[in-house]
């Protein structure tokens, strides 16, 4: 599996990596249980899931550096951007003419877009975005409508959250 990173927009100097194809051959049982480990708790000690696997924490430790490093998770802290300061939120549907990749890759350089995915159906691709208010939204969708190749974009602003998990396990 290639990872290609790409620094993003906005002049953060966040980095962002783009999963190019898919990879199983790290997915053992093993792997498996170990990040079901640490969907449940990402700050779980490796000595802990390595009880729990079967392994020891050098051994843990090793697996879970091999799995960051293909791309196959990440670990992060989650954040409720509400509280952050940004009350506003919402998904973008757009429709493009042209290279759907590029256009993607573009959108993903944007600082408050923090999901882009290709779709089928009446939009080409959907952006998420996180923003400071109403103004700041309308000013990323002002530069989203800029991006050659988008021909629309329509916003769906999120009232309120019922649920976001980061738990489905694995397959």
């Amino acid at each position: 599996m290639a990872i290609r990173q790409q620094e993003s927009g906005g002049g953060g100097g966040r980095r962002v990596a783009v999963r190019e194809g898919a990879s199983h051959a790290l997915l053992d049982d093993v792997a498996k249980q170990i990040i079901e480990q640490l969907q449940e708790d990402g700050r779980r000690p490796y000595a802990t899931i390595g009880k729990a696997v079967g392994l020891s924490e050098a051994a843990v430790r090793q697996r879970v550096q091999r799995l960051l490093d293909a791309g196959v998770m990440q670990i992060v802290a989650v954040t409720d951007p509400l509280q952050l300061g940004f009350p506003r939120q919402a998904m973008i549907g757009l429709r493009t003419d042209g290279d759907l990749e590029t256009v993607a890759d573009r959108l993903a350089e944007f600082e408050e877009v923090d999901y882009v995915v290709i779709t089928a159906g009446s939009f080409d691709l959907l952006a998420e975005v996180v923003c400071r208010n109403d103004a700041h939204l309308l000013e990323i969708l002002q530069r989203l409508r800029a991006v050659d190749g988008v021909l629309a974009t329509e916003a769906f602003v999120y009232l309120k959250l019922r649920k976001q998990t980061y738990s489905w396990g694995t397959a």
